[in-house]
């Protein structure tokens, strides 16, 4: 059996974070673990509180997963500080597995997830990576990026691994579609499922980039990955559970057979 490891925040709610990383990596066939960077107390409504780990002692979760397993690829989610952005930088360096970063900033519900000031930090890790995940806010706020300004894409063009710039929402004739696009070099590439009117959105993100790295695990090719982890997005919002009073989770199982 494949192992995956996710370094990222602990979610009380069981949505996202840690939890929905190691649901989704169980979902795919794979063994799941984990390195906690943070704590926090939230449920669909939002989050409550957040405690964040000692950098030496998150270097000691990953070091003794590392240490002890033969992982296959990694997941990165929640940092929160500059200090936590540079231990994991120390330790991811030396790997040479694939590895995708989800730059996460902000949560669905709008919840700060960054420390101000580490934003520069966070660019530091995108040399040691196989593909970068933000989203619309984030991708701005990283590359300058905004959708239809060809001269936004000039970073994207210079950022040394492939970027993949989450559900930007398009008005097709009969419907409308969640478009993601991947930016590498001077190369995009399209991936689009039809747009689910639902506010079950709660871990998606964190959901999406984590099957990425399951199914670079399993040897898939990049794309090949993300296409696998589009439909498996589509399928798991689309049979989510309807639970709790605001963005409910998604149902982590309901999608991997028809993903493929």
């Amino acid at each position: 059996m494949k192992v995956v490891l996710t370094i990222a925040g602990s979610d009380s709610s069981g949505g996202a974070g840690i939890q929905a990383d190691l649901k989704t990596f169980e979902a795919f066939g794979l063994f799941g673990t984990s390195a906690i960077t943070v704590l926090t107390a939230q449920n669909t409504q939002g989050v409550r509180s957040i405690a964040p780990l000692g950098a030496a002692f998150i270097k000691e979760q990953i070091a003794a997963v590392l240490d002890d397993f033969d992982v296959a690829a990694i997941k990165i989610g929640v940092l929160y500080s500059k200090e936590i952005i540079e231990a994991v930088r120390e330790i991811i360096s030396t790997l040479d597995i694939p590895i995708v970063l989800d730059p996460v900033f902000i949560s669905k519900v709008g919840s700060p997830l960054l420390e101000d000031g580490a934003i520069e930090a966070m660019k530091t890790l995108f040399a040691h990576v196989s593909l970068i995940t933000p989203n619309m806010y984030e991708a701005h706020a990283l590359f300058g990026y905004k959708h239809g300004d060809t001269a936004s894409l000039e970073q994207l063009h210079h950022t040394p691994c492939p970027v993949l710039i989450k559900h930007q929402i398009l008005e097709m004739p009969h419907q409308k579609v969640s478009v993601d696009q991947l930016f590498y070099k001077h190369q995009k590439r399209i991936f689009q499922s039809p747009m689910i009117e639902t506010t079950n959105l709660h871990g998606t993100g964190c959901s999406y980039s984590s099957a990425i790295a399951a199914n670079l695990a399993l040897g898939h090719s990049l794309e090949k990955s993300i296409e696998i982890s589009k439909a498996f997005i589509y399928q798991a919002i689309l049979h989510a559970p309807n639970i709790g009073h605001g963005a409910g989770p998604i149902n982590h199982k309901a999608g991997v057979i028809s993903a493929y």
